[in-house]
């Protein structure tokens, strides 16, 4: 019986160690030393100190900031609550939740007449997405024109900078990170 029993505990035991240790250990190794920021979380800092990563959404609720679409994880953007509502789109929760972001939308941002882009009203797949289309942007810029005492231009001009195309020219679609937006709009206009 111990024939037939010993291999196979050798079996697991070395691949354990070899998949559950060594391989993981090289992975990251080889990730720290060829990717070092996005191994680390794609952090990005000012004044060294941590502000936040290009990965993961951060809730910006000021006026003078541009905010970023819905969250469904946790409280929201939580990285430990990562996951989507998973509610069709005839779930009674789901359009309550739609409707309240749309009067949110409209109480945040009065001057806004035209129709209101989804990615502002509806939640990414995994709760933690840090874009909006540059249409979502553009719909906050009375706002926050108003709240910094610029233009709605040199807004305008801000989000073209900011504007990421497809990945590769064909991956996805055009987009604006919010929270490297934020920056660039404390850096260029400093606040009211």
């Amino acid at each position: 019986m111990w024939e037939q029993i010993l291999p196979g505990l050798r079996i697991k035991l070395f691949l354990t160690v070899v998949l559950g240790v060594v391989y993981p250990l090289v992975m990251t190794g080889i990730s720290q030393v060829i990717f070092p920021k996005q191994a680390n979380g794609s952090l990005m800092t000012r004044n060294d100190k941590v502000i936040g990563s290009e990965l993961i959404g951060q809730n910006f609720s000021k006026p003078e900031y541009f905010q970023p679409r819905p969250s469904a994880a946790g409280m929201g953007y939580d990285a430990t609550a990562s996951s989507g509502s998973n509610y069709g789109p005839t779930n009674k929760k789901l359009i309550d939740r739609v409707k309240a972001s749309v009067d949110q939308f409209h109480k945040d941002n009065p001057d806004f007449t035209g129709p209101i882009p989804a990615d502002l009203l509806t939640a990414s797949g995994s709760g933690l997405d840090p874009h909006i289309s540059p249409d979502s942007a553009r719909a906050q810029i009375a706002r926050v024109a108003k709240a910094r005492g610029i233009s709605a231009d040199q807004l305008n001009q801000l989000i073209d900078q900011s504007n990421e195309g497809p990945d590769l020219g064909l991956l996805g679609e055009p987009r604006v990170n919010v929270l490297k937006l934020n920056l660039a709009l404390d850096q260029k206009f400093s606040r009211k």
